[in-house]
């Protein structure tokens, strides 16, 4: 008998990788087999895993439109057999095979190219919108799975009493891999959809998701998931994936980015379809390949499409991504998606431990073209029932479009028993203190732990300790406390604050509802407003140039916080102001032809805020919301009023402020995030109480200040800003052979502010004004001339998947005194 021979009880394992002959790239979904057995099929990367106990010879490879393969296997029982098919000759498509193995490629003449520009002219004719109303039910599953744990993590001292949690392997999600369900989340809703006047609807029927506890925002995790995981349309030209933007195979611009191949007209179901391969023209670039199958009924529509993107392309921490689609033809004659699968494998290495994440959606029940009357359409888009959250198993198992896994089944209870568990929450509130700074002591927590130290010219050495209660004192009242000392100036400080939920939801969560009375003595910058982080951050402490402009603060705050709808949220408050300078600013003024010093300034004000961010997503820390930046608006607009006269307030003023923030995603050309905001001081006031425009003198770079300004340089009664970043996500450094295996990232930006100062508000126009501060007896703070500040950088992002280091350069006003004209500046950002 020819072939190989081994002893009985030997297992063969022939392991190995597929790819086209003529492109090169890793072929999906071949059947491999040996001789008269059955087989597997290659996954999205080509490769392919196969074991026998029997006597086998013969190793076979067969996919339509490829001429099939035969290889005899070799002595041993672990081999590795890489294969390359060569296309049919009737499928090349007028490609030509050259001596140097790669096709010559063309739009022109080519039958798969007029094929898919037919699919981009009927896209219309195929989306959900060509109906007049439509309707369904629909059901999504969120999952998240450890994978390739290793035994030696498992059985550790740190996790063994965890171990009935990874003691739930399963088979079922990827082939040839065995993962732990950790995290399962599902929804069940109805969906109408109307055309004129156009309108959606979403009435959650049902949802349930594991839950891991008070340490985790459970909410944000789901926001953050379904961010990653949004809803996948082929028909629209931006297929957004782990918040980036990739061009859709079938989109308006498709032809000019991939390149398509016939492999084989099929018939299923009765229906004729074409089987169209898809490829990016540059495997590096924001782009799918896969196959697709295409109706030949005059629609032109999909009737399932698979892809995935290369390990080549530029994305953090993801090993593998495969999407999956499957079209079900309407009694109307078209096809409507029944089921949508993205399943992605995340990890820090090639082959180490991870995390696969995947989003099942299925659809049933779809009508189109039937009557909904109007009350179906009122009041939020987004509807949850009452008791949604609650369902019983027995619901979830009548409702469900398909069941879960045993795996799968047992996650719910085994999370629920982690978080009982004492141990578990004794690891989880010490991994809160290392990354958020908090640590629980009772009912109350202490920290945040990156201000217990910092210094500046003015405190010198500076201690802080504080903290706040959490929901176990009450759900109803918060309190929030610190006490700081600095060792320069022997002064303590210390804030102080009562809260009292209305709607008896924490005041850290959404929808926000409270009202908050607190107190502050303290130091700060004059215009240093941070994002998500602590003005006495310790890495704050270090800063360029000269840093001596503070104040010392009295500031009591009464607020009054609503947020409901669609996340629009209004502020009320009262706020008593008394700002005394420090460092090297005094506040003078000219009386009876010398210099009157002013102790400080005291202000009374009446303040009305309206913030509306439509579909916002975010996550919520201990301290800040951490946005999860969509392709939506954000709008935020403020009036202050300044009364003279209530309690001890000094000056009458109006104050209104209006800022717009949105990005832009551009497809291939990365996305840009533009800021643009204005405001107007009615009133006669001094430049304390104007607009001190928001400057950085750290070495970092700070998205929302301008970072080669210095604290308190500009001030204004009226302005214009427009801020734009500009990320190309690697489109530029992706065509550069030394730079493209670094997957580095380009960014460009640039800040532009126009201010002016009305002559009343102006101490070198009014003498009766407070003069403006000087540095070493050099005036250091300005109105605006007749020119805008401004300053630009480009930069390189995504150094070692997390830094991003810009070179920013100024280009105004360059005559200030003790000013960077240019400067490096870097930022730590997770992303994709």
């Amino acid at each position: 008998m020819m072939g190989v021979q081994w002893a009985t009880g030997q297992t063969i394992t022939v392991s190995g990788t597929v790819k086209d002959a003529v492109t090169h790239l890793p072929l999906q979904n071949v059947s491999v087999f040996f001789t008269g057995a059955q087989g597997v099929i290659t996954d999205s990367a080509g490769r392919y895993t196969l074991q026998s106990d029997d006597q086998v010879s013969f190793l076979e490879f067969t996919i339509l439109g490829y001429q099939s393969a035969k290889r005899k296997l070799g002595s041993g029982t672990s081999l590795v057999i890489n294969v390359e098919l060569t296309p049919s000759p009737k499928n090349l498509n007028n490609v030509t095979v050259t001596t140097n193995k790669r096709a010559k490629y063309r739009n022109k003449n080519n039958p798969a190219v007029e094929l898919i520009r037919q699919v981009i002219a009927h896209k219309d004719d195929n989306r959900m919108q060509a109906y007049e109303t439509a309707a369904y039910e629909k059901y999504e599953k969120i999952q998240l799975s450890l994978s390739k744990i290793s035994k030696k993590l498992t059985d550790s001292k740190l996790l063994k009493r965890y171990n009935f949690v990874f003691d739930n392997p399963d088979t079922t999600q990827m082939e040839g891999m065995t993962v732990t369900p950790v995290y399962l989340e599902e929804t069940l809703s109805d969906f109408y959809y109307r055309k004129k006047p156009q309108q959606e609807k979403t009435i959650v029927k049902g949802k349930k998701k594991v839950d891991f506890g008070e340490f985790v925002d459970m909410v944000g995790v789901s926001s953050y998931l379904n961010r990653l995981y949004e809803d996948i349309n082929i028909y629209d030209n931006n297929i957004s994936v782990l918040t980036n933007q990739f061009l859709s195979p079938i989109a308006d611009l498709a032809p000019t980015f991939y390149m398509f191949y016939i492999r084989d007209t099929v018939e299923m179901n009765g229906e004729k379809l074409v089987k169209m391969y898809f490829t990016p023209r540059n495997p590096d670039d924001l782009l799918f390949r896969g196959t697709m199958f295409i109706t030949l009924d005059g629609n032109y529509g999909i009737q399932q499409i698979n892809m995935f993107v290369s390990s080549r392309v530029n994305l953090n921490f993801v090993r593998q991504l495969k999407i999956g689609q499957e079209f079900e033809k309407s009694k109307q004659g078209r096809y409507a998606l029944t089921k949508s699968d993205m399943v992605v494998d995340f990890g820090l290495s090639k082959n180490g431990g991870g995390i696969l994440g995947e989003r099942t959606v299925s659809y049933k029940d779809f009508k189109t073209n039937i009557a909904l009357n109007d009350s179906v359409f009122h009041g939020p888009a987004i509807v949850l029932q009452e008791k949604a959250e609650e369902r019983v198993d027995s619901f979830w198992v009548q409702n469900r479009h398909d069941s879960l896994t045993q795996a799968e089944a047992k996650v719910y209870a085994n999370i629920d028993s982690l978080k009982n568990m004492k141990s578990f929450r004794r690891l989880m509130d010490w991994a809160t203190f290392a990354l958020a700074g908090y640590k629980q002591a009772g009912p109350f927590e202490v920290g945040p732990a990156n201000t217990f130290y910092s210094f500046n010219p003015v405190e010198g050495f500076r201690l802080r300790l504080g903290g706040r209660t959490t929901p176990k004192l009450s759900k109803r009242y918060y309190f929030e406390t610190y006490g700081a000392y600095g060792f320069k100036d022997e002064k303590w400080k210390y804030f102080l604050s009562a809260s009292y939920s209305i709607n008896n939801k924490s005041i850290y969560s959404y929808p926000l509802h409270y009202v908050r009375a607190s107190f502050q003595r303290d130091t700060k910058i004059p215009g240093q407003e941070l994002q998500f982080v602590q003005e006495d951050n310790f890495l704050l402490s270090f800063k360029r140039g000269n840093n001596d402009k503070w104040l010392y603060n009295d500031i009591f705050n009464f607020t009054y916080v609503r947020e409901f709808g669609d996340h629009l949220r209004y502020t009320l408050g009262y706020k008593y102001w008394k700002q005394t300078p420090a460092g090297s600013i005094i506040y003078t003024k000219p009386v009876a032809g010398t210099d009157m010093n002013v102790p400080d300034i005291t202000t009374s004000e009446l303040s009305a805020e309206f913030r509306w961010a439509p579909h916002e997503q975010f996550y919520q820390g201990k301290l800040y919301r951490i946005p999860i930046i969509n392709k939506y608006p954000i709008f935020t607009l403020r009036y202050i009023a300044g009364i003279k006269g209530l309690t001890g307030g000094e000056y009458t003023y109006h104050n209104i402020n209006l800022r717009v923030e949105k990005r832009f995603y551009l497809s291939q050309f990365g996305f840009t995030d533009i800021t643009a905001e204005g405001g107007y001081l009615f009133g006669k006031v001094p430049f304390p109480l104007m607009t001190i425009h928001r400057a950085n003198q750290t070495f970092s770079y700070q998205l929302t200040s301008f970072n080669l300004m210095n604290f308190m340089e500009f001030v204004s009664d009226h302005y214009a800003s427009v801020t734009l970043d500009h990320y190309f996500n690697g489109f530029i450094f992706n065509k550069v052979p030394l730079l493209k295996r670094l997957k580095l990232r380009e960014v460009i930006a640039g800040k532009i502010l126009y201010g002016a100062t009305r002559d009343e508000n102006n101490p070198d126009k009014n003498p009766d004004q407070i003069k403006f501060p000087t540095t070493n007896g050099v005036v250091s703070t300005f109105v605006f001339d007749k020119q805008p500040y401004f300053e630009a950088s480009v930069g390189i992002a995504n150094i070692f998947k997390l830094v991003r280091v810009d070179f920013v350069k100024r280009f105004t006003y360059l005559q200030h005194p003790d000013i960077p004209t240019w400067g490096i500046r870097t930022r730590v950002k997770f992303d994709f």
